[in-house]
């Protein structure tokens, strides 16, 4: 008797775990291996002294404007603002990007920024040859005296990112997450070209103009999985070759410091697994 009623007891606890156990495997949450997301912000940057190299053969011109400082034209707080233009009037920002593994930390990102590089408005020393002579001499380089170098409808950096996300917050519900993202990659730049040296003008267009390398570091707050708040510190170094100008090319070379404001979206993706 004792051992019948042993043997029902280890029975009933054997089945019961097992029950159990296969109901909890059931009711855990299944999730898609794999996000997409996407983003829309504007951005504020700042740029270092660099140097504009000026080649001219046809002309007897090879100098350097030296000491260049190189503004940005943030577009939104002219006119009303931001609300009032077009969304790619101003320096804006997208990203696009795919988190490729369960854990969702590692990503691959086609990272742009619509930065604008002005060239104007100020003094600057001038060396090298000019009309087959040597130059060293202060100009004043501005519109009026025919002299302005813009990229102004984009300095425009396109970088392929790897992306690493770390984990910092999320409440019990799950509505709120906090995250700390590091970003690093390399790409071409796609400048838009207009400028006028000695009240020689070039025909403004776009072109591959080089290549740009950057770093930048995020904090994203995610709302209810799918729509994220980010603001972004960035450094971006450019250089800039062959750009297209009257009878010549110009080649350039600068550092950036950005501060990037995007509101995102987030789509989950791929074949279900069990969190």
């Amino acid at each position: 008797m004792n051992i019948q009623a042993t043997l029902f007891k280890s029975l009933f606890i054997f089945s019961f775990s097992f029950f159990t156990c296969s109901l909890y495997a059931q009711k855990k949450k299944k999730e898609r291996k794999k996000e997409f997301y996407f983003s829309w912000g504007y951005n504020k940057e700042w740029y270092t002294k660099s140097k504009v190299k000026i080649d001219q053969p046809s002309l007897g011109n090879k100098y350097t404007f030296v000491d260049v400082i190189g503004k940005d034209h943030p577009g939104w707080n002219e006119d009303g603002g931001i609300f009032k233009k077009e969304l790619t009037i101003p320096q804006y920002n997208y990203r696009l990007g795919l988190f490729l593994n369960k854990k969702k930390d590692l990503a691959v990102e086609i990272n742009f920024d619509h930065t604008k590089f002005i060239f104007a408005d100020q003094r600057v020393r001038i060396k090298g040859t000019l009309n087959n002579a040597p130059v060293d001499s202060l100009i004043d380089f501005n519109k009026a005296n025919g002299y302005y170098y813009y990229l102004n409808n984009g300095a425009n950096f396109l970088l392929f990112n790897i992306v690493k996300r770390w984990h910092l917050y999320k409440n019990n519900a799950g509505t709120f997450k906090v995250d700390a993202l590091g970003k690093v990659g390399i790409g071409p730049v796609i400048p838009h070209v207009e400028n006028s040296f000695f009240g020689n003008t070039n025909t403004p267009h776009f072109q591959i103009g080089g290549w740009n390398t950057g770093v930048e570091a995020a904090l994203r707050t995610t709302f209810f999985d799918y729509v994220y708040l980010e603001f972004s510190n960035k450094a971006d170094y450019a250089r800039y070759a062959d750009l297209k100008i009257f009878e010549g090319t110009a080649k350039h070379a600068f550092g950036t410091y950005e501060m990037i404001l995007s509101l995102g979206v987030n789509f989950p993706v791929g074949s279900k697994v069990k969190n």
